[in-house]
């Protein structure tokens, strides 16, 4: 086991997460995953962190500080990237978690999402190829033929191709029923794409032999709105000749942050495309990959939050200023600035949020694991939470690392403004938070009559009855309301009404959500001794009595039908 303690991410939270609470080894008696056993597990986080660690970490800054450019014919990326990508690939990581008749190694999804979160935590912008890839590749094995499985999955898992999913247009954005996108039938049954797509991540460069684009477009004479669309596959080049495929690079996105990882726009102009699945199945197939990228998304979320807190507590412990308030010698040394309430403070409460964010990706990553009608219904419920919840919280946590920090934190020397502006993007990107919000109360709570929202809330209510009645009952109360809450803002059954504050509703629902996984971790630690399990004790009782008490004047706004947000003029703006 690698014992050096790291400032990328922890392995011992790690190992207490898959181990002590979620059981991970007991997966082995599943017959998917009877080859592996603790060891192999170990074996997989061991070799994650140590590329994540020799081959991401070192050039995280490089690729920030100097972006991908175009010349109006090609893409130059820093050598380092195609070199930790091409590591990556040989490691075997990439085919780890698919079937053993595809050359995978049926690695659980709860251990390969720990393995992988070491990459985000590295290089979130470096990660990002691979992370798309992997979700083209799966969307492809699921959906796709075995032809196209072969011809265009087979390269992506040998690290040869990388993939993208080629949603949003500059005029629609999120809004993808305004798809405008056309597909031509060919005389072949082959189709043609023409039209252009924006924000697309790794949607051009020169670090694999190809690309291939997963484009949502509408074939010709097919109906308006969504159920109009259809999903094809479009590589960069064509397979056979190597010629360019009529996908032109129009230009590149200039970002705030995930600085390394082109962002593009592209232009199809007849390029030649393959049918994923028929026709008009498009966004069912691309939710494949979508939901697969937002969890991916709060895992990056989670990732660099972590490492932002790691590097600020190292930070913290070094740094000499000040004394206490009862130190009245000018002349006595100062302290370390972790022995500084307020330092405390931003330190206690981003422990909070990246363990209890980390805790939040690998629970559903392990549903994953133990598919049943009513696993799948709680992951569908939570994936809003999953995706929204790291985005804002574990960001803060970046934030309290810069404050921690003071002004170097603030200065392009230290690596914590980095990390605050790579995770800034997770708020906006798989669908924003406020879809998010949206797609919670909207759909997942109310889908099956309620029945997501009470298996969660059962779940919750579950754990909460075991804990110390100080913890449990304050989680217990808010389960309540919430239910209370969702019930009242449904009682009429009016969308507008009922959805003018979900952003509030799933801000509510992901504290809770965290108190209740802070319960969970409370009582795996019971009877364990020393720091570490002291911190977990101490960060569960913090997020029970400083954090979970936000929900309340939340749940008092949607509890009061106040809709000044539907009816307010927008002329009143200024």
């Amino acid at each position: 086991m690698v014992a050096a303690v790291s400032k990328v991410l922890s392995r011992r939270d790690l190992d207490f997460l898959l181990y002590e609470w979620l059981g991970a080894e007991s997966l082995t008696a599943r017959e998917r995953f009877a080859e592996h056993s603790r060891e192999t597990f170990d074996a997989f986080l061991d070799v994650s962190q140590q590329i994540a660690e020799r081959d991401f970490a070192p050039h995280n800054r490089a690729g920030d500080l100097t972006e991908p450019t175009f010349d109006g014919e090609k893409v130059t990326i820093i050598p380092e990237v195609s070199r930790a990508l091409r590591v990556f690939a040989e490691s075997g990581l990439p085919a780890a978690g698919m079937d053993a008749e595809h050359g995978g190694l049926q690695l659980p999804h709860v251990v390969q999402r720990a393995c992988f979160l070491w990459f985000q935590a590295a290089n979130t912008a470096t990660s990002a190829y691979a992370m798309l890839t992997a979700g083209n590749a799966h969307l492809l094995l699921t959906h796709g033929t075995e032809e196209q499985i072969r011809r265009y999955v087979q390269p992506m898992i040998e690290g040869r191709f990388t993939g993208t999913m080629c949603l949003s247009e500059p005029q629609a954005g999120s809004s993808l029923s305004d798809v405008t996108t056309k597909a031509t039938r060919q005389a072949d049954g082959t189709y043609r794409i023409d039209g252009g797509k924006m924000w697309i991540s790794g949607g051009d460069h020169e670090l694999s032999e190809n690309i291939i684009h997963l484009v949502l477009a509408r074939v010709e004479g097919a109906p308006a709105g969504v159920k109009g669309l259809s999903l094809f596959i479009v590589p960069k080049r064509n397979l056979e000749t190597g010629e360019r495929n009529g996908v032109v690079l129009a230009g590149l996105n200039h970002k705030m942050g995930y600085r390394g990882t082109t962002n593009a726009v592209l232009a199809f102009e007849g390029a030649a495309a393959e049918l994923v699945g028929e026709e008009g199945r498009g966004l069912a197939y691309m939710f494949h990959m979508m939901n697969e990228a937002r969890i991916g998304v709060g895992s990056g979320a989670v990732a660099l939050g972590y490492t932002g807190y790691l590097h600020a507590l190292a930070y913290a412990r070094e740094r000499l200023q000040g004394r206490p308030v009862n130190g009245k010698d000018p002349l006595a040394p100062p302290v370390p600035i972790v022995e500084h309430p307020d330092v405390r403070r931003m330190l206690l409460a981003s422990k909070s949020y990246v363990e209890g964010g980390l805790a939040l990706v690998l629970y559903a990553a392990k549903l994953l694991d133990e598919p049943s009608p009513e696993n799948d219904l709680l992951l569908d419920t939570l994936t809003p939470i999953v995706k929204a919840w790291p985005s804002q919280w574990c960001r803060l946590a970046d934030d309290h690392a810069i404050q921690v920090h003071g002004g170097y934190g603030y200065t392009r020397e230290y690596p914590v403004e980095q990390f605050y502006r790579d995770n800034r993007l997770n708020s906006i990107h798989e669908g924003t938070d406020g879809i998010q919000a949206l797609d919670l109360l909207g759909r997942k709570v109310t889908m099956r009559g309620g029945a997501g929202l009470g298996l969660l809330l059962d779940r919750i209510r579950a754990t909460a009855s075991k804990a110390p009645a100080e913890l449990g009952g304050p989680v217990l109360s808010a389960a309540d309301r919430l239910a209370a809450t969702t019930a009242k803002l449904w009682a009429t059954g009016d969308p507008s009404s009922a959805l003018v504050n979900a952003t509030a509703y799933l801000d509510a629902a992901g504290h809770l959500v965290i108190a209740w996984l802070w319960l969970e971790q409370l009582l795996a630690a019971e009877g364990g001794e020393g720091d570490f399990y002291q911190g977990k004790r101490l960060a569960a009782r913090y997020f029970v009595t400083h954090e979970l008490p936000r929900i309340g004047p939340m749940l008092d706004l949607l509890d009061s039908g106040d809709t000044l947000l539907r009816d307010m003029d927008d002329a009143w703006l200024g």
